[in-house]
């Protein structure tokens, strides 16, 4: 039996809370399904198993705040390897064998038919992928049972709602029945409706798939009045002889109309939220204090010549779809991790006094929240992806991180951090390290500047790009290397 711990999901993280359990005792799950979505100081984030296994129990509730390092659940060995049940004996009454005992039950009729504790376990090979899985314990289909019709056998969506809709004449058990009925949305999404006393099975969800997002449940909260008094939200009920004629419409001037009864942004939801936007302004004031107090800073800036990487890419746009284009980011996180890669004295780790490179670059992009604060999860293997499945995951990585659904590796591991606040109108920007990161890079806004060349002078598209480093690891010959390197590769952009 192992002890499954609460990860540490970034090198400031002391704590975490468990906000969902995404599993439940007697489930299956392989190393990397999703188990648990836990809230840190900075936003909630997914976290995954570390082996296979049985979930044996719960250690903490909903709701607990713990150390990194406490267990949280205990997952058993795979059924295969557990040792066999002893053979239950008979009783002995009065001399008299018992009744039970002259039709001894064979293992398999002897063990209880409970799905949670021998149930839904595929099959030794099958295939089966971790949404897969989850959708199946949430519809409470055996996915062990079922015959997968994907490639190589693997069990699809199709083949878990078949198997649903087959069954769905059986009422579900009272302990089941709150999973059968889940809702699906967001860790966020759920405690926020928990706050307001929102009933989510009633909230249509706008999200991906139908999910309820944040925004739902606040149109769900019914309106309030307009004097915001207490009491306001209940509507006044007056005896029949005691009802007043309805007052006769007054014409309005334009700009003067009549408060309309839409739901607000209620005062727990502005309190939950700025309590949250504090939280996260502590923690990363904390970080960035301590960055600056550990890290000996050194600071350097270049003007990138962008002329021939927009020419490029305002050409390739032209060539796709809206959704499929382009944007000037997409080729400066990439330029960005191909000079990490050529350049590793800026792409790794300062830890137990010593650097540490990274092989692999996973390039962190600093991401504003919606209440307030920032996040930098990571790209992983940016320097290996093509400029569309960079827009991708960055795309994806940003809807996940505003959602509340980042995963444990997406913040655990970032090798470098970008920020990019060009949208904003910054021209530049110096950025703090997050140790223990050794360096990060900074862009502005990409402008139209006179630039002089082989004595000519004209307009050109240009940005600033900063670097701020670790003096311990490289100095500024390195650094300089490193913007220059930037610079180079978005020359041939269509090498990126």
């Amino acid at each position: 039996m192992a002890e499954f711990r609460m990860p540490s999901l970034g090198a400031d993280m002391e704590h975490g809370k468990v906000v969902e359990w995404l599993v439940k005792p007697g489930d299956y799950v392989h190393k990397g399904d999703l188990v648990a979505a836990v809230d840190t100081d900075k936003t909630v984030m997914d976290i995954e198993s570390f082996e296979d296994g049985v979930v044996a129990e719960f250690l903490v509730d909903i709701g607990d705040t713990v150390q990194v390092g406490t267990p949280i659940a205990r997952i058993t060995a795979t059924p295969a390897e557990l040792p066999p049940p002893p053979a239950p004996q008979p009783p002995l009454t009065s001399g008299r064998i018992s009744p039970d005992a002259r039709s001894p039950l064979t293992a398999k009729e002897a063990t209880p038919a409970h799905p949670g504790a021998t149930g839904g376990h595929p099959e030794p090979g099958a295939k089966v992928p971790p949404p897969v899985r989850h959708l199946a314990h949430t519809l409470g289909v055996d996915v062990g049972r079922l015959s997968g019709s994907g490639a190589g056998g693997e069990v699809t969506r199709a083949d878990v709602e078949r198997a649903a809709a087959a069954s769905g004449t059986r009422a579900p058990e009272p302990a089941t029945a709150p999973e059968a009925h889940r809702v699906r949305s967001s860790p966020l999404a759920r405690r926020l409706a928990a706050e307001l006393g929102v009933d989510l099975p009633v909230v249509t969800g706008t999200g991906p798939g139908g999910a309820v997002t944040e925004e739902d449940v606040l149109a769900a909260v019914p309106p309030r009045g307009r004097s915001g008094e207490p009491g306001a939200d209940k509507p006044a009920e007056a005896p029949p002889s005691e009802a007043r004629p309805p007052a006769p419409a007054q014409p309005t001037a334009p700009g003067n109309a009549p408060e309309k009864a839409l739901p607000a942004a209620p005062r727990q939801e502005r309190a939950a939220a700025g309590s949250k936007a504090e939280s996260l302004r502590q923690a990363i004031g904390a970080l960035m204090s301590r960055s600056k107090k550990e890290i000996p800073h050194y600071y350097l800036a270049t003007t990138l010549d962008l002329a021939a990487a927009m020419a490029w890419m305002q050409a390739a746009n032209q060539q796709r779809p809206v959704t499929a284009r382009l944007v000037p980011s997409a080729l400066l996180l990439k330029a960005t991790a191909l000079a990490a890669k050529e350049v590793p004295d800026m792409n790794g780790f300062f830890t137990r006094g010593a650097f540490q490179p990274s092989s692999a670059v996973h390039l962190g992009v600093a991401v504003a929240l919606r209440h307030g604060g920032i996040v930098a999860p990571a790209v992983h293997d940016a320097d290996t992806l093509t400029l569309d499945d960079l827009m991708e995951q960055l795309r994806g990585l940003v809807s996940r991180a505003r959602a509340g659904r980042l995963q444990r590796a997406e913040m655990a591991d970032p090798t470098i951090t970008v920020t990019n606040l060009g949208d904003l109108g910054v021209e530049s920007v110096y950025g703090v390290i997050y140790p223990p990161q050794v360096a990060m890079v900074g862009f502005g806004k990409v402008l139209e500047q006179p630039w002089a060349h082989s004595g000519m002078l004209g307009i050109r598209h240009a940005a600033t790009a900063t670097l701020s480093a670790d003096h311990r690891v490289s100095d500024g010959l390195r650094g300089g290397r490193f913007l220059a390197r930037i610079d180079e590769l978005l020359q041939t952009p269509e090498d990126l």
